[in-house]
């Protein structure tokens, strides 16, 4: 299997076990408080993150997490237009997908989701990375985890 398969095959199973985390916490939480609330909010992003690179998976983290929080932040400012409040009262997943109101505090939430996105993406890429290459190999550069340190 290539790189990119096994990229966008991680970000599959890393976007169902998202989904199947939010529906536990709402689950385990009793349906309602601030633990459920926002951390939904921060896996909304982290299931649009596990999406960005399921589409891009040579996609860098900061970017990544960018492309998640930008859309995240986008939805949650297109609550102010009523639209999604109307949308949700229709359709189970339109208020999933959308929202309905407006809630401030849910934008350092999604960038709590990106950032802990990101970090987890950023540290299994570096992890594959040194994984690759023995102590002292060469083509890892020194200084890097893994590499040799320079001499005294």
């Amino acid at each position: 299997m290539g790189s990119l398969a096994r990229t966008r095959l991680v970000a599959g199973g890393a976007a169902l076990v998202t989904v199947g985390a939010g529906l536990g916490i709402r689950v385990v939480g009793d349906g309602g408080g601030d633990v459920v609330k926002y951390g939904g909010d921060a896996l909304y992003t982290v299931l649009v993150y596990t999406l960005v690179v399921l589409v891009a998976p040579r996609v860098r983290a900061p970017v990544a997490g960018g492309v998640a929080l930008g859309v995240s932040w986008a939805v949650e400012l297109f609550q102010l237009t009523g639209l999604p409040a109307e949308l949700a009262a229709r359709s189970v997943v339109a208020r999933l997908v959308l929202g309905s109101t407006f809630n401030a505090p849910d934008l350092l939430w999604y960038a709590v989701g990106a950032l802990g996105a990101g970090l987890g993406h950023a540290g299994v890429a570096r992890w594959r990375r040194d994984a690759g290459h023995p102590p002292g190999a060469p083509g890892v550069p020194r200084g890097v985890a893994g590499g040799r340190s320079p001499g005294p």
